[in-house]
């Protein structure tokens, strides 16, 4: 019976335990749950109010954005995210999508004058550029920039390791410039006629110009970079529509790379094989007048190394400014006799006038020592004088029948004797030159051209007249063809404009045929079509059709 009741006692105890149990892990699940909802209560309020927090952040960027596109585009508010494309295209006028055009027209920034625009990178390190705009035909979604500010954005390696180059577009507003201070990075462009106006000639290209970047400076085949040092008013400027102070600071070191030449002095110099060393000289009026009466002729002297067995050789070309640096192709004159060389330029060459000319020594092989001289030689000091010698009757001069000279009837005999003997005249059609016999086997004749050498200079000869060259055009021709196809036809020819007087590649023949009719070329067509006020009547005239205003209106001459 005890036992019974022990049993029953237990286990109404054992089941009060597990209801308490029950009862208390009810409760505590209860307190686990509130706790829990009040966490997630605070938790999600605290959301909330982060929210609201980066929405207001957020709205306070994008006005203080806003304010600060307004504010650099001094109104207008345009910010784009684009991919950059590169494309062949001179300054630093970019091509943005048409509906850029769209957005910017609808804020009238048609209105306000020329577009600038800033651009940084956005996948590497944050680098800034400035540029114009030049038409809206680039693909949606891309901005087209040129190589020189494509160079300014991904210098160095590009666009290494990027695969998909982004930058930030914003439209901004730039004051123009007033001065500016370019340093070139190296010599030579203090040698160019007339620099600062080929400086203009470039500048025209651009839009904009910053602190610390690079323009580049194309004179024919030579390249100049000048760095921009200081501007004003601002560190970035508009070019466009405004007169600006330039101040070209000279590089350090060496300044030029024309050698000035002093008349009738002795110049040494050392020139490797593949390059040029180049010279300068000046012909006033007055040593003009002297040549040009047929008293003097201008010569150019070439002494070089007599030891070096043929294992040296130069050529000389020459030139007169504007074209400053002559080549193999683009010059006035030339000589390519091996050895030292005399060369000379006579009275009655028309294109002798008075200038500055440049002598360019080219080392054709080997590493050439050399001494250069210009001077003007008497051409008196070697003519015999009236009176002076034996006079002869021409009526007692007969014919040689070897030499086909004319010698006196009473020394013909003789002559005929010895010249049969040791000279020979040269069979070649046009040639005739008498020579002596042990000479005739090294007296060659060109199979190209005709022209007679001695056989050690055949092989140059066919190397400077006769090998195919590739003009910067794409024609392939030889030397003579290429010197007057780059004189006359090339595009990129450097010519003298005559309406803004900078030296520029002339381009392809005028689309309008008037303008061919009058002999322009492609950019004087082009710069000719700029408008000035007629000195007379004061209206805006085309520069190309100011000769026909001034005589169908003015009846100027």
């Amino acid at each position: 019976m005890d036992f019974e009741l022990r049993v029953a006692r237990e286990k109404v105890e054992r089941e009060q335990r597990e209801r308490k149990a029950r009862a208390k892990a009810k409760m505590d699940k209860e307190k686990r749950a509130k706790a829990e909802a009040a966490r997630q209560r605070d938790a999600l309020e605290a959301a909330q109010r982060v929210k609201q927090l980066d929405a207001q952040r957020a709205q306070l960027l994008a006005e203080q954005e806003m304010e600060e596109n307004l504010l650099l585009g001094n109104g207008i508010s345009f910010m784009r995210l684009l991919e950059a494309v590169p494309f062949e295209g001179q300054g630093d006028k970019i091509k943005l999508p048409p509906s850029s055009f769209q957005e910017l027209s609808t804020q009238n920034a048609l209105d306000k004058g020329p577009m600038y625009f800033r651009l940084t990178t956005v996948n590497n390190q944050l680098l800034v550029a400035f540029a114009g705009v030049l038409e809206f035909t680039a693909t949606e979604g891309t901005v087209q920039i040129p190589s020189h500010v494509w160079h300014n954005l991904f210098p160095d390696k590009g666009t290494e390791g990027i695969d998909v180059p982004l930058v930030e577009l914003r439209y901004v507003s730039l004051p123009k410039g007033t001065y500016a201070k370019l340093k070139p990075e190296g010599p030579g462009f203090h040698d160019l006629p007339n620099h600062k106006a080929i400086l203009e000639t470039e500048l025209r290209l651009h839009a904009t110009l910053s602190e610390g970047e690079t323009i580049r400076v194309s004179y024919g085949e030579t390249h100049y970079g000048l760095q921009v040092l200081e501007l004003k008013p601002d560190s970035t400027v508009s070019v466009i529509e405004t007169d600006i102070d330039v101040d070209i600071e000279a590089p350090e070191g060496e300044n030029h790379v024309l050698t000035p030449l002093e008349m009738g002095k002795i110049e040494e110099g050392i020139v490797e094989e593949g390059k040029f060393k180049y010279y300068k000289f000046s012909i006033d009026g007055t040593v003009s007048e002297v040549i040009r009466s047929g008293f003097a002729d201008l010569e150019v002297k070439l002494q070089t190394d007599n030891n070096s067995n043929g294992d040296t050789d130069t050529d000389i070309y020459v030139s007169r400014h504007p074209l400053v640096f002559p080549t193999q192709h683009r010059h006035e004159w030339s000589s390519h006799e091996m050895g030292s060389k005399n060369f000379v330029i006579k009275h009655k060459d028309q294109n002798f006038v008075p200038g500055n000319y440049t002598i360019g020594v080219y080392g054709f092989k080997g590493v050439s020592k050399y001494q250069i001289s210009v001077h003007v030689k008497d051409r008196n000091a070697h003519v015999q004088r009236v009176g002076e010698g034996e006079k002869v009757n021409s009526e007692d001069l007969v014919e040689c029948g070897n030499c086909k000279r004319f010698v006196a009837k009473r020394t013909i005999v003789v002559h005929e004797a010895y010249c049969v003997r040791h000279n020979v005249v040269c069979q070649y059609e046009g040639c005739g030159l008498v020579l002596r016999k042990e000479e005739r086997e090294n007296h060659v004749h060109c199979v190209k051209c005709g022209r007679s050498f001695q056989k050690g200079e055949m092989e140059k000869h066919m190397k400077v007249f006769h090998e195919p060259i590739e003009c910067m055009c794409g024609i392939v021709l030889e030397k003579e063809k290429m010197v007057q196809h780059q004189s006359e036809e090339c595009p990129l020819r450097l010519i003298m404009c005559r309406f803004c007087g900078d030296m520029v590649p002339a381009g392809a023949k005028p689309a309008d045929p008037r303008d061919r009719l009058s002999g322009l070329c492609e950019h004087e067509s082009h710069c000719g079509s700029r408008t000035a006020p007629c000195d007379s009547c004061g209206r805006s005239v085309r520069l190309k059709d100011m000769d026909l205003h001034n005589i169908a209106v003015h009846q100027k001459n």
